[in-house]
Protein backbone atom coordinates (compact mmCIF):
# COMPACT_ATOMS: atom_id res chain seq x y z
CA UNK A 1 0.00 0.00 0.00
CA UNK A 2 1.77 3.51 -1.19
CA UNK A 3 2.14 6.56 0.57
CA UNK A 4 -1.01 8.41 -1.21
CA UNK A 5 -3.51 5.23 -0.33
CA UNK A 6 -2.39 5.52 3.30
CA UNK A 7 -3.15 9.51 3.79
CA UNK A 8 -6.59 8.43 1.43
CA UNK A 9 -7.60 6.01 4.23
CA UNK A 10 -6.36 8.14 7.40
CA UNK A 11 -8.21 11.02 5.76
CA UNK A 12 -11.21 8.80 4.96
CA UNK A 13 -11.39 7.38 8.53
CA UNK A 14 -11.34 10.96 10.17
CA UNK A 15 -14.05 12.44 8.05
CA UNK A 16 -16.27 9.78 8.25
CA UNK A 17 -15.70 9.40 12.30
CA UNK A 18 -16.19 13.02 12.40
CA UNK A 19 -20.08 13.16 11.22
CA UNK A 20 -21.53 12.23 14.65
CA UNK A 21 -19.86 15.37 15.97
CA UNK A 22 -20.91 17.65 13.44
CA UNK A 23 -24.61 15.60 13.76
CA UNK A 24 -24.67 16.25 17.25
CA UNK A 25 -24.06 19.95 17.05
CA UNK A 26 -26.72 20.09 14.19
CA UNK A 27 -29.30 18.64 16.34
CA UNK A 28 -29.05 20.92 19.17
CA UNK A 29 -30.62 24.09 16.94
CA UNK A 30 -32.34 21.62 13.95
CA UNK A 31 -34.66 18.81 13.97
CA UNK A 32 -33.29 15.91 12.83
CA UNK A 33 -35.57 15.02 9.22
CA UNK A 34 -35.01 18.80 8.61
CA UNK A 35 -31.51 18.89 8.95
CA UNK A 36 -30.92 15.90 7.10
CA UNK A 37 -33.83 16.16 4.47
CA UNK A 38 -31.69 19.91 3.94
CA UNK A 39 -28.40 18.14 3.57
CA UNK A 40 -28.91 15.38 1.50
CA UNK A 41 -31.08 17.62 -1.54
CA UNK A 42 -27.85 20.03 -1.41
CA UNK A 43 -25.15 17.08 -1.20
CA UNK A 44 -26.84 14.62 -3.80
CA UNK A 45 -27.93 18.27 -6.34
CA UNK A 46 -23.72 18.95 -6.05
CA UNK A 47 -23.21 15.31 -6.72
CA UNK A 48 -25.45 14.88 -9.96
CA UNK A 49 -23.88 18.25 -10.92
CA UNK A 50 -19.94 17.12 -10.64
CA UNK A 51 -20.54 13.70 -11.92
CA UNK A 52 -22.49 15.19 -15.22
CA UNK A 53 -19.45 17.71 -15.40
CA UNK A 54 -17.47 14.66 -15.67
CA UNK A 55 -19.28 13.20 -18.31
CA UNK A 56 -20.77 10.16 -15.68
CA UNK A 57 -24.36 9.27 -17.03
CA UNK A 58 -27.38 8.79 -15.07
CA UNK A 59 -28.57 6.10 -17.23
CA UNK A 60 -27.45 3.23 -14.43
CA UNK A 61 -27.56 -0.50 -14.85
CA UNK A 62 -30.57 -2.53 -12.88
CA UNK A 63 -27.91 -3.40 -10.14
CA UNK A 64 -26.90 0.34 -9.51
CA UNK A 65 -30.31 1.22 -9.10
CA UNK A 66 -30.94 -1.15 -6.87
CA UNK A 67 -27.84 -0.64 -4.68
CA UNK A 68 -28.87 3.01 -5.40
CA UNK A 69 -32.34 3.04 -3.80
CA UNK A 70 -30.94 0.16 -0.89
CA UNK A 71 -28.09 2.53 0.13
CA UNK A 72 -30.00 6.00 -0.14
CA UNK A 73 -33.01 4.28 2.27
CA UNK A 74 -31.22 2.01 4.12
CA UNK A 75 -28.19 3.71 4.99
CA UNK A 76 -28.92 7.49 4.03
CA UNK A 77 -32.39 7.53 5.75
CA UNK A 78 -32.81 4.80 8.06
CA UNK A 79 -28.82 4.79 9.45
CA UNK A 80 -28.26 8.37 9.57
CA UNK A 81 -31.98 9.36 10.27
CA UNK A 82 -32.01 6.82 13.53
CA UNK A 83 -28.47 8.46 14.15
CA UNK A 84 -29.56 12.36 13.92
CA UNK A 85 -32.82 11.83 16.09
CA UNK A 86 -30.34 9.45 18.61
CA UNK A 87 -27.98 11.81 19.10
CA UNK A 88 -30.74 14.18 20.38
CA UNK A 89 -30.13 12.28 23.94
CA UNK A 90 -27.02 10.01 23.19
CA UNK A 91 -23.40 11.24 22.91
CA UNK A 92 -21.86 11.36 19.91
CA UNK A 93 -18.68 9.00 20.72
CA UNK A 94 -21.56 6.45 21.81
CA UNK A 95 -23.05 7.09 18.25
CA UNK A 96 -19.83 6.48 16.70
CA UNK A 97 -18.60 3.46 18.60
CA UNK A 98 -22.03 1.43 18.09
CA UNK A 99 -21.78 2.68 14.37
CA UNK A 100 -18.14 1.18 13.97
CA UNK A 101 -19.33 -2.38 14.74
CA UNK A 102 -20.28 -2.55 11.03
CA UNK A 103 -17.40 -4.02 9.44
CA UNK A 104 -17.91 -6.81 12.53
CA UNK A 105 -21.54 -7.21 11.81
CA UNK A 106 -20.81 -7.62 7.83
CA UNK A 107 -17.98 -10.61 8.97
CA UNK A 108 -20.03 -11.86 11.30
CA UNK A 109 -23.07 -12.06 8.68
CA UNK A 110 -20.92 -13.23 5.61
CA UNK A 111 -19.98 -16.00 8.28
CA UNK A 112 -23.08 -17.36 9.48
CA UNK A 113 -25.82 -16.30 7.18
CA UNK A 114 -23.59 -16.67 3.92
CA UNK A 115 -21.25 -19.71 4.80
CA UNK A 116 -18.17 -17.83 4.13
CA UNK A 117 -15.38 -18.76 5.32
CA UNK A 118 -13.53 -16.99 8.79
CA UNK A 119 -10.18 -17.77 9.35
CA UNK A 120 -9.36 -18.31 13.19
CA UNK A 121 -8.05 -14.53 13.31
CA UNK A 122 -11.19 -13.04 12.35
CA UNK A 123 -13.59 -14.77 15.07
CA UNK A 124 -10.97 -13.78 17.62
CA UNK A 125 -11.22 -10.58 16.06
CA UNK A 126 -15.01 -10.70 16.30
CA UNK A 127 -14.80 -12.04 19.61
CA UNK A 128 -12.74 -9.05 20.70
CA UNK A 129 -15.10 -6.86 19.33
CA UNK A 130 -18.26 -8.07 21.19
CA UNK A 131 -15.85 -8.15 24.68
CA UNK A 132 -14.94 -4.02 23.44
CA UNK A 133 -18.89 -3.41 22.79
CA UNK A 134 -20.10 -5.07 26.40
CA UNK A 135 -16.65 -3.19 28.34
CA UNK A 136 -18.37 0.55 26.98
CA UNK A 137 -21.99 -0.58 27.02
CA UNK A 138 -21.84 -1.49 30.92
CA UNK A 139 -19.75 1.31 31.74
CA UNK A 140 -22.42 3.71 29.76
CA UNK A 141 -25.72 1.79 30.87
CA UNK A 142 -24.65 2.25 34.30
CA UNK A 143 -24.06 5.43 34.12
CA UNK A 144 -27.33 6.67 32.54
CA UNK A 145 -27.20 6.88 28.88
CA UNK A 146 -30.96 7.12 26.89
CA UNK A 147 -31.28 3.57 26.36
CA UNK A 148 -34.19 4.72 23.86
CA UNK A 149 -31.37 6.50 22.03
CA UNK A 150 -28.96 3.70 21.73
CA UNK A 151 -31.60 1.39 20.80
CA UNK A 152 -31.90 3.60 17.93
CA UNK A 153 -28.07 3.73 16.81
CA UNK A 154 -27.94 -0.20 17.10
CA UNK A 155 -31.21 -0.26 14.69
CA UNK A 156 -29.21 1.99 12.92
CA UNK A 157 -26.11 0.04 12.21
CA UNK A 158 -28.17 -2.85 11.11
CA UNK A 159 -29.69 -1.21 8.70
CA UNK A 160 -26.52 -0.24 7.32
CA UNK A 161 -25.13 -3.83 7.31
CA UNK A 162 -27.99 -5.13 5.69
CA UNK A 163 -27.24 -2.51 2.88
CA UNK A 164 -24.01 -3.16 2.97
CA UNK A 165 -24.62 -7.15 2.04
CA UNK A 166 -27.70 -6.22 -0.29
CA UNK A 167 -25.48 -4.45 -2.78
CA UNK A 168 -21.88 -5.94 -2.88
CA UNK A 169 -21.09 -5.72 -5.75
CA UNK A 170 -23.79 -4.16 -7.21
CA UNK A 171 -21.68 -0.80 -7.91
CA UNK A 172 -19.26 -1.87 -10.39
CA UNK A 173 -19.99 -0.68 -13.99
CA UNK A 174 -18.85 3.19 -13.54
CA UNK A 175 -20.46 6.17 -12.54
CA UNK A 176 -19.75 6.23 -9.00
CA UNK A 177 -20.48 9.96 -8.36
CA UNK A 178 -23.53 9.72 -10.14
CA UNK A 179 -25.05 6.73 -7.99
CA UNK A 180 -23.39 8.42 -4.79
CA UNK A 181 -25.22 11.45 -6.07
CA UNK A 182 -28.76 10.15 -6.53
CA UNK A 183 -28.28 7.86 -3.68
CA UNK A 184 -28.58 10.97 -1.43
CA UNK A 185 -31.43 12.36 -3.32
CA UNK A 186 -33.07 9.23 -2.79
CA UNK A 187 -32.27 9.75 0.95
CA UNK A 188 -33.54 13.13 0.32
CA UNK A 189 -36.83 12.08 -0.43
CA UNK A 190 -36.94 8.99 2.21
CA UNK A 191 -36.24 11.78 5.02
CA UNK A 192 -38.72 14.45 3.64
CA UNK A 193 -41.50 11.48 3.88
CA UNK A 194 -40.60 11.01 7.19
CA UNK A 195 -40.18 15.07 7.70
CA UNK A 196 -43.59 14.72 7.05
CA UNK A 197 -45.40 11.98 8.49
CA UNK A 198 -43.39 12.16 11.98
CA UNK A 199 -41.56 15.65 12.90
CA UNK A 200 -42.67 19.13 13.98
CA UNK A 201 -39.05 21.37 12.08
CA UNK A 202 -37.40 23.24 14.45
CA UNK A 203 -34.84 25.78 13.25
CA UNK A 204 -32.85 28.12 15.54
CA UNK A 205 -30.39 29.88 12.97
CA UNK A 206 -26.89 30.05 14.75
CA UNK A 207 -23.27 30.12 13.52
CA UNK A 208 -22.49 26.87 15.36
CA UNK A 209 -25.57 24.99 13.53
CA UNK A 210 -24.51 27.15 10.04
CA UNK A 211 -20.69 25.99 10.22
CA UNK A 212 -21.82 22.34 11.42
CA UNK A 213 -23.86 21.63 8.74
CA UNK A 214 -21.82 23.14 6.23
CA UNK A 215 -19.26 20.99 6.74
CA UNK A 216 -21.61 17.39 7.25
CA UNK A 217 -23.17 18.43 3.72
CA UNK A 218 -19.81 18.79 2.12
CA UNK A 219 -17.05 16.97 4.19
CA UNK A 220 -18.53 13.40 5.44
CA UNK A 221 -21.34 13.87 2.74
CA UNK A 222 -19.32 14.15 -0.12
CA UNK A 223 -15.06 14.24 0.41
CA UNK A 224 -15.43 11.20 2.14
CA UNK A 225 -17.72 9.30 -0.62
CA UNK A 226 -15.44 10.40 -3.17
CA UNK A 227 -12.06 10.03 -0.97
CA UNK A 228 -13.82 6.23 -0.76
CA UNK A 229 -13.56 5.52 -3.93
CA UNK A 230 -10.59 6.76 -5.06
CA UNK A 231 -9.31 4.61 -2.64
CA UNK A 232 -11.47 1.42 -3.22
CA UNK A 233 -10.28 2.17 -7.19
CA UNK A 234 -6.58 1.92 -5.93
CA UNK A 235 -6.13 -0.53 -3.26
CA UNK A 236 -9.46 -2.86 -3.48
CA UNK A 237 -12.29 -2.69 -1.41
CA UNK A 238 -10.67 -5.49 0.97
CA UNK A 239 -8.07 -3.34 1.88
CA UNK A 240 -9.44 -0.10 1.98
CA UNK A 241 -12.14 -1.57 4.23
CA UNK A 242 -9.16 -2.16 6.71
CA UNK A 243 -9.20 1.67 7.39
CA UNK A 244 -12.71 1.06 9.69
CA UNK A 245 -10.14 -0.03 12.25
CA UNK A 246 -9.46 3.64 13.24
CA UNK A 247 -13.18 4.90 13.16
CA UNK A 248 -14.09 4.11 16.81
CA UNK A 249 -10.74 5.62 18.03
CA UNK A 250 -10.89 9.17 15.79
CA UNK A 251 -15.01 9.12 16.45
CA UNK A 252 -14.05 9.00 20.46
CA UNK A 253 -11.20 11.67 19.96
CA UNK A 254 -13.11 13.89 17.86
CA UNK A 255 -16.08 13.65 20.26
CA UNK A 256 -13.86 14.44 23.28
CA UNK A 257 -11.76 17.39 21.75
CA UNK A 258 -14.42 19.66 20.05
CA UNK A 259 -17.32 18.39 22.59
CA UNK A 260 -15.60 17.74 25.41
CA UNK A 261 -17.75 14.45 26.13
CA UNK A 262 -16.19 12.92 29.24
CA UNK A 263 -14.32 9.80 28.74
CA UNK A 264 -13.89 6.98 31.44
CA UNK A 265 -10.73 4.18 31.37
CA UNK A 266 -13.48 1.67 30.61
CA UNK A 267 -14.26 3.65 27.30
CA UNK A 268 -10.79 3.82 26.53
CA UNK A 269 -10.26 0.62 27.04
CA UNK A 270 -13.43 -0.53 25.34
CA UNK A 271 -12.70 1.16 22.20
CA UNK A 272 -8.65 0.06 21.89
CA UNK A 273 -10.43 -3.72 22.28
CA UNK A 274 -12.90 -3.09 19.18
CA UNK A 275 -10.60 -1.57 17.47
CA UNK A 276 -8.35 -4.30 17.56
CA UNK A 277 -10.84 -6.74 16.77
CA UNK A 278 -11.60 -5.16 13.23
CA UNK A 279 -8.61 -4.87 12.24
CA UNK A 280 -7.93 -8.36 12.99
CA UNK A 281 -11.55 -8.83 11.04
CA UNK A 282 -10.56 -7.17 8.00
CA UNK A 283 -6.66 -8.52 8.06
CA UNK A 284 -8.24 -11.89 8.32
CA UNK A 285 -10.78 -11.24 4.93
CA UNK A 286 -8.52 -10.18 3.21
CA UNK A 287 -7.25 -13.10 0.39
CA UNK A 288 -4.22 -14.62 1.10
CA UNK A 289 -2.37 -13.71 -2.11
CA UNK A 290 -3.25 -9.63 -0.30
CA UNK A 291 -1.81 -10.44 2.86
CA UNK A 292 1.13 -12.25 1.48
CA UNK A 293 1.60 -8.80 -0.89
CA UNK A 294 1.18 -6.19 1.55
CA UNK A 295 4.65 -6.09 2.95
CA UNK A 296 6.44 -5.30 -0.20
CA UNK A 297 3.79 -2.92 -1.28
Amino acid sequence: MDLKAILAGLAFAIMWSSAFTSARIIVADASPMLALTLRYAISGLLGVAIARALGQSWSLTPAQWRATIVFGVLQNAVYLGLNFVAMQTVEASLAAIVASTMPLLVALATWIVLGERLRPLGIAGLVAGLVGVVIIMGARISGGVDLFGLALCGIGVLALTVATLSVRGATSGGNFLMIVGLQMLVGCLACGIALALFETPRLEPSLPLALAFAYTTLVPGLAATFVWFWLVNRIGATRAATFHFLNPFFGVAIAALLLSEPLGGRDILGVAVITLGILAVQIARQPRRDRDRAPAS
